[in-house]
């Protein structure tokens, strides 16, 4: 019974509706910034080199790392599998479209999130439980979206990593579940107790070394079959539009696996990329809300695409119609997933693919589980406020590592099932926030770009542009500096 109505309730949620919503929130945005995403990529590489850290914040490039460990997880290798297996190679053209339209909702909703942000026990928290009460007045909208978010990220999806990481060092290396998972919730611990500094600090550190070795096997894989590179990229876009003659009858199917694989792998619009957003030390909010645009860019163009082409550069995939029938197949016995990229390193490193994306999966998914972990902490900040926030603190961190281990050790198809709903009820209540607030994030990069063209280094003052209840910005951010020490 219960099973069932969980299936219900994340068939509403996730059906094509919200697919179309994103989308159209997604190319509104595109249009009203004047594509922000074309005109300031240049803009987004400098100020992603050029902030600093401080006492109450992190740099661009730690907020950067924090958002992009959240995403860069199991999605990135198992997620692009199966928008190959069941939309074909033309689904990667999508996840490429939908990420481009995508940027400006990552943008918005970061801007958001900074110019909302407060500062509480001398770090700086925000996110869309706090744009959502300060800049729509509604206290309920805001507290449900907490409630869903620590629902989600402390106690449904922190297991449904760690299972991916201990079946994966299962397969590779024969080691057992339950010492796997002790491994990773001695390590989570060592990290989450040492607050938003510490997991800012080895996310700095993780994410781009895990990024370049995927990048670097991806890149030997591209070289040894060099001679292909035409004819995959003609794949991709002949699939794209249904003109390939094999998956001509799929288009449907591709249009909407690259759209779905593109939306989970980038989650602009979600909510999730605005909380490490808004832990940002910078002095205009849309400085945080470009560098943030430019990190699907980088989560999708490079390692999602990086999967792609280890896997269709070798042929290793196989895919299927609507009836199941095989379209094409490359592989036997192989279940879409992070089999094909095994089957792909194989073929240049032979016996060495298991292992390799074993390892890659403990990478991914362990900094998924802390980019987790930090959003939950987020909004149980939000929810529980005085005196009993410290325990509160510490209950998180010991329920978070608890579901980390039963994870690992056991999971149920309707953990991912219950996940997907906080996740859902997250993006819907996300999305309908951003829609109707998004005049303060359109005025904060007006006013960023008529600074730049004064030749400013430029500095955010909320009160000056008729936005209300962005406290920390009121009297411009020369005086939020002065004042830091003085705010509890």
């Amino acid at each position: 019974m219960v099973e069932k109505l969980v299936t219900i309730i994340n068939g509403f949620l996730w059906s094509p509706v919200l697919v179309i919503f994103i989308v159209a929130v997604g190319l509104y945005f595109s249009f009203r910034t004047r594509f922000l995403q074309i005109r300031h990529v240049k803009e987004m590489i400098r100020l992603l080199l050029s902030g600093k850290s401080s006492n109450e914040g992190v740099s661009s490039f730690q907020a950067l790392a924090m958002s992009l460990s959240g995403r860069i997880g199991v999605g990135n290798i198992a997620g692009t599998a199966t928008g190959i297996a069941f939309g074909g190679p033309g689904s990667v053209f999508w996840m490429w479209v939908i990420t481009f339209i995508g940027a400006a909702s990552a943008f918005v909703e970061s801007t958001l999130a900074q110019i909302y942000k407060e500062k509480q026990d001398g770090e700086y928290r925000g996110g869309p439980a706090f744009y959502i009460e300060k800049g729509l007045g509604i206290k309920w909208f805001a507290v449900i979206f907490a409630v869903a978010t620590l629902l989600a990220m402390a106690v449904l999806m922190p297991g449904i990593q760690a299972n991916s990481i201990a079946e994966g060092v299962k397969n590779a290396f024969g080691i057992n579940n339950a010492v796997t998972g002790i491994v990773v919730i001695a390590l989570m611990g060592l990290i989450i107790f040492g607050g938003v500094k510490r997991i800012a600090r080895v996310a700095e550190l993780v994410v781009p070394f895990m990024a370049i070795g995927y990048l670097l096997i991806a890149i030997a894989i591209i070289v040894v079959n060099f001679d292909k590179i035409p004819e995959v990229f003609t794949l991709i876009f002949k699939s794209a539009f249904g003109t390939e003659e094999v998956f001509g009858g799929i288009l449907g199917s591709t249009i909407m696996w690259g759209v779905k694989r593109g939306l989970y792998a980038n989650e602009a619009g979600q909510g999730t990329g605005a909380h490490p957003a808004a832990a940002a030390e910078v002095s205009h909010p849309a400085k945080q809300g470009l560098v943030q645009a430019f990190s699907i860019y980088l989560d999708v163009f490079l390692v999602v695409t990086s999967t792609a082409f280890m896997i269709l550069f070798t042929n290793s995939y196989n895919t299927v119609d609507g009836a199941g029938k095989f379209l094409v197949q490359h592989l036997k016995g192989v279940e879409p997933g992070p089999g094909y990229t095994q089957a792909a390193v194989d073929t240049i490193l032979p016996g060495f693919g298991s292992g390799f994306i074993s390892i890659a999966l403990f990478f991914f998914a362990f900094t998924t589980i802390f980019a987790y972990y930090y959003i939950a902490e987020t909004n149980l900040a939000y929810l529980v406020k005085g005196k009993n926030r410290k325990l509160a603190m510490t209950l998180l961190k010991i329920v978070l590592l608890g579901s980390t281990f039963y994870g690992a050790v056991k999971t149920a198809s309707t953990a991912w099932a219950m996940g997907d709903i906080g996740l859902g009820i997250m993006v819907w209540l996300n999305l309908i926030a951003i829609l109707i607030l998004f005049k303060p994030a359109l005025l904060a990069l007006k006013d960023y770009e008529e600074q730049l063209k004064q030749g400013k280094d430029p500095e955010f003052n909320s009160a000056k542009l008729g936005i209300k209840n962005a406290d920390f910005w009121a009297n411009g951010y020369e005086k939020a500096e002065k004042n830091k020490k003085h705010v509890v």
